[in-house]
């Protein structure tokens, strides 16, 4: 569901989504035609009832979403991210288990190589439960986009005790929480980014790691940190990146920037298809 569906850069996603066959697009072009009896009822459950606008059409998407007649939600083109984050929030709610809605980016490096950095677009500063909900959604996320198992670096200024204070210890407190939810997840903690991407530098810095020097997900300390490692990172390095993805929510939803291409709705469609495809088979197979 592409919820500018008035926009003509969504116009021309959903013409190329359709013929090259990469999904099935739906445009929200004209909200009355899409007020069913389910997406009305989903409206009337929802825990924001009070804060759902029927006339408005990035919340009649997310409500589709929500029951079951569209796969995934695309929207942000003609809207910034708080209306994005609001509508996943109040119509679709979080994921169970999810303390908390947030955002990564997956970047593709020159040479092919995907990672995935947390949060660069939602939460400005998590407190340690919810910087452990946000790597293990971006833990998540990872896997389901690249197919890779997921490898979590918990940045900070200290690697291993090198250097301590608040900051420090809302990471090691966040790393301690993520173990004790997901006993399987490699994730580390503090690491320093030299210390997180760098074989040589993870042997003097952190031996023993199960991660330092092999990350694939990286978790920032804050939204200020994230948000201009990757920008960094796509301006500097030339990578590729593809978010804000948002992440947490108990149905697909993304946002996109107002200033995206045709290219860049495409591709997030695609994020969005491939991640209910993946959820989808998951279900199937329990």
């Amino acid at each position: 569901m592409l919820a500018d569906g008035r926009d003509d850069r969504a116009a021309a996603a959903a013409d190329r989504l359709d013929t090259e066959g990469l999904a099935t697009p739906v445009l929200m072009d004209d909200p009355a035609r899409f007020r069913s009896g389910a997406v009305c009822a989903r409206a009337e459950a929802a825990p924001w009832q009070d804060r759902i606008d029927l006339d408005d059409p990035l919340h009649l998407a997310a409500l589709m979403v929500a029951a079951g007649e569209a796969d995934a939600c695309v929207a942000g083109a003609t809207r910034p991210t708080p209306d994005v984050v609001r509508a996943a929030l109040f119509c679709l709610g979080p994921a169970p288990g999810v303390d908390i809605v947030s955002s990564c980016f997956v970047l593709v490096l020159p040479d092919g190589t995907p990672v995935s950095y947390a949060d660069c677009g939602v939460v400005p500063e998590p407190d340690a439960n919810e910087l452990a909900s946000i790597a293990i959604s971006t833990a998540a996320t990872h896997e389901e986009l690249t197919g890779e198992e997921p490898r979590v670096a918990m940045l900070s200024y200290s690697t291993k005790g090198s250097a301590d204070g608040p900051r420090v210890e809302l990471v090691r407190s966040a790393t301690e929480i993520v173990r004790s939810r997901a006993p399987s997840l490699a994730v580390d903690g503090e690491l320093q980014f030299d210390a997180a991407w760098d074989r040589q530098v993870a042997g003097s810095k952190a031996p023993g790691s199960p991660v330092a020097g092999r990350a694939n997900v990286f978790v920032f300390p804050d939204l200020s940190s994230g948000n201009i490692a990757y920008k960094i990172t796509q301006r500097l390095a030339g990578a590729r990146a593809f978010g804000p993805l948002l992440q947490g929510t108990a149905g697909v939803i993304h946002d996109l920037s107002r200033g995206c291409d045709v290219d860049d709705i495409v591709s997030v469609a695609v994020i969005a298809a491939c991640q209910h495809a993946w959820r989808s088979q998951l279900v199937s197979q329990t």
